[in-house]
């Protein structure tokens, strides 16, 4: 029977915690026999071991001795049966590699087979994505599922009627914060539904995370980035006069927008918004502006004045921001092309007596347009939506 006690003199403690490590690797590799050769031996690792074996202590720093013959050393004191039960008694079970290689892989195909949400099982389907979370949850399968199981029961709920990103984790999963920027299950929420998306001319990896979370009714932060806007039918503001809306007023008050089948113009820049009102005050027809690409309050905006029957025309800078800009615009809430076509863009090359700005060779698609891409590629000239505003004015005259 094995003596726990004089077994812990000889080779337990911390002093020898590495050597055990180093022999329990040999097991865990299904090396039961052979010789060992261990190196870098410190003085009290090299005397334990000399003094197990009944060897007279020498220098050096390394010392080989066979498996077979620490078994025997082991047995005959009455300590233990093999050097593979003294580890075990030491610290704990042995488990071959191959055998926790196979356990670990059965555990994480149950784990993706058991996957409710088929947005999440299609993103996790992808390698990259799945490394990621291996790396999230530690390696361990059971902690993944965890992860899975709280990101599914957020996707079963969007899109969702507008609320803030902070109450629907503390209703959905008892947490105001679990879906904070840079929390494993928010990331992979939206990498899920950015993944489902994938057919859609939107280029959604390049919206901001606020963005992303207000295409599905949640809200990161109510008083970011108002809406800009100009002459809106429904709005008590001053006539001519610029306005701001905020995504709060935007969402608990009610608008009555008076703009069923007539045409809102929507600009991307603030500039075009100031200008209308110098130039044309209250004779301008109602003018909208993503303030670059559009954050929650003017998606919020938007929606509700398409909701309400209004028809969006879109018009942004000729750059390759500009075209991504567009396709959110013009896909999201059917806004058709406001002088945003080739044809457009190559009579304001022709008219551009200078530019300051020139076009990268990585280009865009612009999904209203296929022939845009080729021929702003073609002159390398980006156009900013102020160089063609005087075109833009005349569309922006009320009759």
């Amino acid at each position: 029977m094995a003596d726990i006690e004089r077994l812990q003199r000889l080779l337990g403690g911390y002093a020898l915690a590495g050597i055990r490590a180093r022999l329990r690797k040999r097991y865990e590799q299904g090396r039961e026999g052979g010789s060992v050769t261990l190196g870098r031996l410190n003085e009290d690792e090299r005397a334990a071991l000399n003094g197990v074996l009944g060897r007279r202590v020498a220098s050096g720093a390394s010392l080989r001795f066979a498996i077979e013959e620490m078994d025997k050393v082991l047995q005959a004191a009455g300590v233990a049966a093999s050097l593979h039960e003294a580890l075990e008694l030491l610290d704990g079970p042995i488990e071959p590699r191959a055998a926790q290689r196979a356990t670990t892989v059965l555990a994480w195909n149950d784990f993706l087979t058991s996957l409710g949400d088929v947005r999440l099982a299609a993103w996790l389907g992808q390698p990259r994505a799945l490394s990621a979370l291996k790396r999230a949850s530690g390696g361990d399968a059971g902690c993944a599922a965890q992860i899975c199981s709280d990101a599914s029961r957020v996707l079963a709920v969007l899109p969702c009627q507008p609320t803030t990103r902070s109450h629907l984790a503390a209703r959905i999963l008892g947490d105001a914060h679990a879906l904070d920027h840079g929390r494993t299950v928010a990331t992979l929420v939206l990498a899920s539904l950015r993944h489902a998306r994938s057919d859609d001319p939107v280029d959604v990896e390049e919206e901001s995370v606020r963005s992303q979370w207000a295409r599905l009714g949640v809200m990161v932060n109510e008083l970011a980035r108002p809406a800009l806007f100009l002459n809106l039918p429904g709005h008590e503001g001053e006539p001519g006069e610029p306005a701001y809306l905020s995504l709060r007023a935007l969402l608990r008050e009610t608008y009555r927008w008076a703009v069923a089948q007539q045409d809102i113009f929507v600009c991307e820049n603030p500039n075009i918004v100031a200008l209308a009102a110098d130039a044309l005050g209250t004779r301008c027809a109602p003018l909208i502006c993503t303030d670059g690409m559009p954050a929650a309050a003017q998606q919020t905006l938007l929606t509700q004045l398409v909701t309400a029957g209004a028809q969006l025309h879109y018009h942004g800078d000729f750059d390759w921001p500009g075209l991504v800009i567009g396709n959110v615009v013009m896909n999201d809430f059917g806004a058709m092309p406001w002088r945003f076509k080739t044809p457009d863009y190559r009579k304001a090359v022709d008219s551009s007596k200078s530019s300051s700005r020139r076009l990268d060779s990585q280009g865009r698609d612009a999904g209203w347009d296929a022939g845009l891409r080729t021929a702003m590629l073609s002159s390398g000239i980006a156009i900013d939506e102020e160089a063609v505003v005087m075109d833009l004015l005349q569309d922006l005259i009320e009759p």
